[in-house]
């Protein structure tokens, strides 16, 4: 099976023999930013698979606040164009939890960690987060342990 940076390659030359601009748009950009973050200091070397989901997690980030700031300026054509962008990184990402087993990872993490109130978040942070890394995103992570701590 070929690791996630060869797919992005194949992906890469069939969306450009296919002249999809959009697609050959974003995983140029997603190919620089792991290049980037390859070459950056303290690296080493070629990211594995994992690393390279962080930095599709982190281009989707961008993409989520972007898409708020262009619907709140009145940019729906700029807000679209980043939902698109989205949709094409989500591609790479592992199957994304649903809210119920998401919600099931997180009692497990509450449960091992032995927190007790929202002020033990970051105890179950700590456990939760190597467990969903790229299957979920951070924000959401977070509102379901805080919702749960609180016990509601």
């Amino acid at each position: 099976m070929a690791t996630l940076r060869e797919q992005l390659d194949i992906d890469l030359k069939e969306a450009m023999k296919a002249k999809d601009e959009a697609v050959t748009a974003t995983l140029r950009m997603l190919k620089s930013a792991v290049k980037y973050k390859e070459v950056e200091p303290g690296a080493k070397g070629p990211l594995d698979d994992a690393a390279v989901v962080q930095v599709i997690s982190s281009l989707i980030k961008q993409r989520r606040d972007s898409i708020e700031q262009y619907t709140r300026g009145g940019r729906p054509e700029l807000a679209a164009k980043e939902q698109q962008e989205i949709d094409i990184l989500q591609r790479y990402l592992p199957k994304q939890l649903s809210p119920e087993e998401l919600a099931e990872e997180v009692k497990k993490a509450i449960a091992e960690s032995g927190a007790t109130a929202p002020n033990q978040m970051g105890q179950v942070m700590k456990i939760l987060m190597p467990r969903v890394q790229g299957k979920a995103e951070g924000k959401a992570v977070s509102e379901e342990v805080r919702k749960q701590l609180s016990g509601k």
